[in-house]
């Protein structure tokens, strides 16, 4: 048995995983916003809970933000800042006193879509977490890349492609740096944007289903999210030219983005419109792919 935990900005879920891929049992705690240490324990917490309800001893799997170092063994470019510069993977397997498997959360969706999800028998797939952050996973042919800095897919913290005059310089990064993809495209910041233009606070789901019912202020806001993510995605496909992309994170609930982002990116993509191939794909397991690739990090039994 298979013990996944996706460690989200607002969210802590775990899941325990048999060997033919279905669930067993699920418990979600909400994320400590305090001190780091606070998150090591809460997760400790849900592996203990979990495996007192399954009566035995599993392996974990965490997926989380940012990367482990290979210079340091730290994690780093986390957008939940306070785990940045911190030895989560040797806390954790001290908590729990056993080896832990950890990967970045996109690649863990990544890898599970690619694996038997929305994008399954593509050869080069690439997963986006749209939610409190942004950021991405590569997998090819079945497996998911790292790279030499841990950071492969990491697209969030390349600016804005084609800013526009009020596009620019963009808003400021918790990295430090002005106009990332990711002030433009994480919940929070839509949730900002639409304030700053409307006055209203909703947040980005709230937002799409307001345009849904035809809200027009809702409805520009969005247009603007789809011609951004089409921008941002459009760089990816002229880099790297998978055969899919899925989406993960909570606005990956947003239905319109399967349909306009692919009538958008065709400005942007270096081919034929005609012949833009790459699909755009929402996630088979919705908000459980990060969890379940967190669980496929140990794909042998123990």
């Amino acid at each position: 048995m298979r013990i996944g935990i996706d460690l989200g900005g607002t969210k802590i879920e775990g899941i325990a995983l048999d060997d033919a891929g279905e669930i067993r049992e699920r418990v979600r705690v909400a994320t400590p916003q305090g001190v780091y240490e606070e998150t090591v324990g809460a997760i400790a917490g849900v592996v203990a809970e979990i495996e007192t309800r399954m009566g035995k001893r599993c392996t974990v799997g965490i997926a989380h933000p940012g990367a482990i170092s290979p210079a340091t063994g730290l994690i780093k470019n986390a957008n939940s800042t306070r785990l940045n510069g911190r030895p989560l993977k040797a806390d954790l397997e001290r908590a729990l006193g056993r080896e832990v498997r950890m990967a970045n959360d996109a690649n863990c969706l990544a890898i599970s879509e690619a694996a038997d999800g929305a994008a399954a028998g593509c050869g080069i797939v690439f997963g986006v977490i749209l939610g409190t952050g942004v950021g991405g996973g590569v997998v090819v042919d079945g497996k998911g890349l790292v790279g030499a800095q841990a950071i492969a897919g990491e697209w969030g913290h390349n600016p804005l492609p084609a800013p526009r005059d009020d596009e620019r310089p963009g808003p400021r990064c918790y990295c430090g740096r002005d106009g990332c993809i990711e002030t433009w495209l994480s919940g929070p910041r839509v949730r900002e944007q639409f304030a700053a233009r409307t006055g209203r606070d909703m947040q980005a789901t709230g937002i799409a289903d307001a345009a849904a019912a035809g809200d027009a202020e809702a409805a520009a806001q969005i247009e603007l999210y789809c011609d951004r993510l089409a921008r941002a995605l459009a760089g990816i496909v002229n880099v790297l030219d998978p055969h899919a992309i899925v989406l993960g994170g909570g606005l990956s609930r947003i239905a319109r983005l399967y349909e306009r982002v692919p009538q958008l990116w065709t400005r942007y993509i270096f081919s034929e419109p005609q012949s833009i191939a790459t699909k755009l794909l929402p996630p088979r397991y919705g908000d459980s792919s990060g969890v379940r690739g967190a669980a496929w990090l140990w794909p042998e039994s123990r």
